[in-house]
């Protein structure tokens, strides 16, 4: 891995598309930290719902030797994405593409990881469970499915902040609110993906890391 933070300064909004998540550049250390234990070598990493693009930026130049497709369904996001790319992009870092997680028809047929960022308990659990569908289609034998965000866990007890955002979000959109890691693990086993590794991360969020398994795997 290179340096855990991008040599340039994220918020800098040279364009009026580009976006800016405070949350970013906090968290792209942590997380690039233990992407760095479960990521593969080299290859393809798809990121869904990549949202203001920092993370995919930041994530292509830490990682020089992994290609780094970055995904989302809003346009405004995509723009964003392209607009980091365009000003600061890496080689590695690949034209952002349009995926709905619910739906079944992705323009991406094979990557060799996919990480999800934040995005499980701000979207209808149908994404989450479309998110697990995609990953039995594209990744091969043993490829990893790496969440990261808020997450209830029987147990572990679960912070009182992450309680009242989860409130806050059901009051936002009903669809919405923190998921339970045994919920997850119980739908993706349905998809031959194993639970391999959870890790505790700051601000109360914990990674998730699934790994694709065929019929013979336990």
């Amino acid at each position: 891995m290179s340096d855990p933070l991008p040599p340039y300064e994220m918020g800098d909004l040279g364009s009026e598309v580009k976006r800016h998540a405070p949350a970013a550049a906090r968290n792209v250390g942590p997380i690039g930290e233990v992407l760095t234990d479960w990521l593969p070598r080299s290859g393809t990493v798809l990121e869904i719902a990549s949202g203001t693009g920092e993370h995919a930026l930041a994530f292509a130049r830490i990682f020089p030797d992994l290609d780094w497709q970055p995904s989302d369904r809003d346009p405004e996001a995509l723009a964003s994405i392209a607009a980091w790319r365009e000003e600061h992009g890496t080689p590695n870092l690949l034209p952002p593409v349009e995926i709905d997680a619910a739906s079944t028809d992705w323009p991406i047929m094979q990557a060799d990881a996919i990480l999800s960022v934040n995005m499980a308990h701000i979207s209808p659990w149908p994404a989450t469970l479309g998110l697990l569908k995609g990953a039995k289609r594209l990744l091969p034998e043993d490829g990893a499915l790496i969440f990261y965000g808020p997450w209830i866990a029987s147990d572990v007890e679960t912070a009182p902040s992450n309680m009242s955002f989860d409130e806050s979000l059901k009051v936002r959109n009903p669809a919405w609110g923190l998921r339970t890691v045994e919920k997850v693990e119980e739908a993706a086993s349905a998809q031959s993906l194993q639970l391999i590794e959870r890790r505790s991360m700051p601000a109360n969020n914990m990674m998730l890391l699934f790994r694709r398994r065929n019929h013979n795997q336990g």
